[in-house]
């Protein structure tokens, strides 16, 4: 279980979600992970990054939900970071979506700029099934990037949409054969990479900035909203039939 970064070359990193039992879920030791190389491909001479999932079956399916489901506000600061929620950001990120991209990890691709994915990548925010609320930015970013209607039949029904409805909904730029999902990924890295930094930056810097102080003005209800949900007794079904693979009962 890792985040790993490796190189195309000195402008283009390419960042690796490794926990191929869980569907790429993110533990919080990989969410620290994650945000220090947020950080440190910020301050470097990186001109663009690509982010993917290891393996086939999954890009991201958010984060481990075995694990500390507790809310503190070092550990929201630590998630909101890792999935870039309220971050101004400057350098570029492509998505490689290689398989299924669900509820954290929907949110950590909705901070990134471009994206394609296998066509047999599953979309979703599943969260309400099991009583958690989606507070990586979907309820905020979601709307804004594919509109109102069909950012809530989403939200709301947590059903899963395929790479092609996806596509139609402009929520990726394209749906490619799962072999090709790198290739296209790089080939746009490549054409970034050779354009002005300082210009890419600053039109990056711009459009997060905007964003970000959107997400920031709605952050202390979205937590309000969060620990209200966590305080319910659906949340303790819902987490608990999650983990043991059945439905819950409401």
């Amino acid at each position: 279980m890792k985040v790993s970064l490796d190189r195309h070359n000195p402008h283009i990193a390419v960042i690796t979600i490794e926990n191929t039992a869980k569907m790429n879920a993110l533990t919080r030791q990989m969410m620290k992970e994650l945000g220090k190389l947020w950080d440190d491909l910020e301050a470097d001479d990186t001109r663009c990054i690509i982010i993917t999932g290891a393996g086939e079956r999954a890009f991201c399916a958010g984060a481990d939900i075995s694990g500390d489901l507790s809310a503190t506000e070092d550990k929201t600061a630590m998630i909101n970071h890792s999935l870039l929620k309220t971050d101004a950001y400057s350098k570029p990120i492509i998505a490689a979506i290689n398989g299924d991209c669900v509820g954290g990890g929907l949110e950590l691709m909705l901070s990134t700029d471009i994206r394609c994915a296998a066509t047999t990548a599953r979309f979703g925010l599943p969260e309400v099934k099991w009583s958690i609320y989606p507070f990586g930015g979907a309820t905020t970013k979601l709307i804004q990037q594919i509109g109102h209607v069909h950012a809530m039949d989403l939200l709301l029904t947590g059903r899963l949409i395929s790479s092609k409805e996806a596509q139609k909904l402009n929520l990726i730029n394209i749906a490619l054969d799962n072999e090709e999902v790198m290739n296209w990924a790089l080939e746009r890295a490549e054409l970034i990479a050779a354009n002005s930094p300082s210009a890419i930056q600053a039109v990056k810097t711009q459009i997060t900035s905007s964003i970000c102080d959107q997400v920031k003005s709605r952050e202390q209800l979205e937590q309000l909203l969060g620990d209200h949900v966590r305080g319910q007794p659906d949340f303790t079904e819902g987490t608990t039939a999650f983990i043991e693979k059945r439905k819950p009962i409401y």
